[in-house]
């Protein structure tokens, strides 16, 4: 309970849902070669939900940008009895998963911080750059865990080149979340965006 009143507390007063740490579902994409951030990558990268991630679409990076997290596996939602192995890997964020389209994953709002899992965040790791086959135990693509920001001298990548203008990955060299600003973040998922969110699968 405690940790949900902080969560409304700061999507109210700070626009965005940006923890160090917590729960997350994950899921798997690919065709990341044109992520919301606007740089790819080489190594393992992921998109993060929307509320977390610092912006809405079409408004350019957001604050999640850049920004490396470790991913531990802890259960599969949809197979309760599997028990594993499961795995952790270092992610660095590039890309957004929206809130509209991918409510069940990341479709967390300022007024319901969590998902249709009970996770405060969600990662959507990119199977091109081998971070989702790293990850997922065979025949399990959908996961819960937990997620927590680490530096990324711990994350094995390179940076590509911009791909437009406004591109910043800048979370990689900023101070860990909370209190600290990479790329800021853009705008707002304000309550109109909220209510059009549809209620599907994310593919």
């Amino acid at each position: 309970m405690k940790s949900l009143i902080f969560l409304s507390i700061a999507a109210v007063v700070h626009g965005y849902v940006q923890l160090p740490s917590g729960t997350t579902s994950f899921t798997q994409y690919s065709g990341c070669g044109s992520p919301a951030c606007g740089i790819a990558a080489s190594g393992y990268t992921a998109a993060i939900n929307q509320l977390a991630f610092g912006s809405a679409p079409g408004l350019g990076a957001g604050d999640a940008c850049g920004r490396c997290f470790q991913l531990t596996g802890k259960a599969d939602p949809y197979s309760p009895s599997f028990t594993g192995p499961f795995k952790s890997i270092v992610v660095k964020v590039t890309d957004m998963c929206p809130a509209a389209g991918n409510q069940q994953w990341c479709g967390q709002t300022s007024s319901n911080p969590v998902n249709s899992f009970g996770t405060e965040f969600h990662f959507d790791i990119c199977e091109d750059t081998g971070g989702a086959g790293a990850f997922f135990p065979a025949g399990h693509t959908a996961l819960t865990g937990t997620f927590t920001e680490v530096s990324c001298s711990e994350w094995s990548g390179s940076d590509g080149g911009a791909l437009w203008n406004g591109a910043c990955i800048k979370g990689e060299s900023a101070a860990l979340w909370p209190g600290s600003v990479g790329c800021g973040n853009q705008g707002t998922l304000n309550r109109h965006e909220e209510s059009e969110c549809s209620e599907s699968y994310l593919t």
